[in-house]
């Protein structure tokens, strides 16, 4: 019996750790790494006091909401979890059925692109701003629930116009690729 306590609080401080280190994990992947049954994964987060994966994601995304000054809360498609603005930024976004064809599970490429061009309005600095110009390529399809992991970098900032490259992937695999010129919009002598 003290063997198996002992194990446990390892397994959990293990456990702690890791979410420490990948705060956006999966139970199943912590299975996996712990070799263990996901009921034991779930009990352990309720007694060390861990929320589940989406909750973690909520509360991150809830800080960094407050940053972002070209849209709203509602207006970005994804959990925003990073953002420095005109640097760079990271959201994600779990995709549904809904969001796919009945047909082939395919996400709709609007779900996607959405989530590229409001990650790429979150990281300017720029009250106001609309997409100037976007050249985009879909590389793989991507299947209702998957989770898209989308980063973006600007490049490049010339007067009222910012570059900015978002790439969009699925278990380390690139789905999706985009380059975007965002113009502001706001008339600096109305201030």
């Amino acid at each position: 019996m003290a063997d198996k306590k002992g194990k446990k609080q390892i397994r959990q401080a293990a456990l702690l750790k890791k979410l420490e280190l990948e705060p956006f994990v999966t139970d199943e992947e912590l299975c996996e790494t712990f070799g263990v049954s996901i009921q034991t994964i779930r009990l352990d987060r309720l007694e060390l006091g861990i929320p589940e994966l989406r909750e973690r994601i909520k509360q991150v995304a809830a800080k960094n909401y407050r940053k972002v000054k070209t849209l709203g809360k509602a207006e970005i498609v994804g959990e925003l979890i990073d953002i420095n603005l005109n640097e760079n930024g990271i959201s994600i976004l779990e995709t549904t059925d809904e969001m796919a064809f009945r047909k082939t599970k395919i996400v709709r490429g609007h779900h996607i692109f959405a989530m590229a061009e409001s990650l790429a309005m979150a990281v300017i600095d720029a009250d106001v701003a609309l997409s100037g110009v976007a050249n985009m390529k879909y590389r793989v399809p991507v299947f209702a629930g998957d989770k898209l992991v989308a980063k973006a970098e600007v490049t490049r900032i010339r007067g009222n116009k910012y570059f900015v490259h978002v790439k969009i992937s699925v278990n380390q695999e690139q789905v999706f690729r985009g380059k975007f010129i965002l113009v502001s919009i706001w008339d600096e002598e109305e201030e």
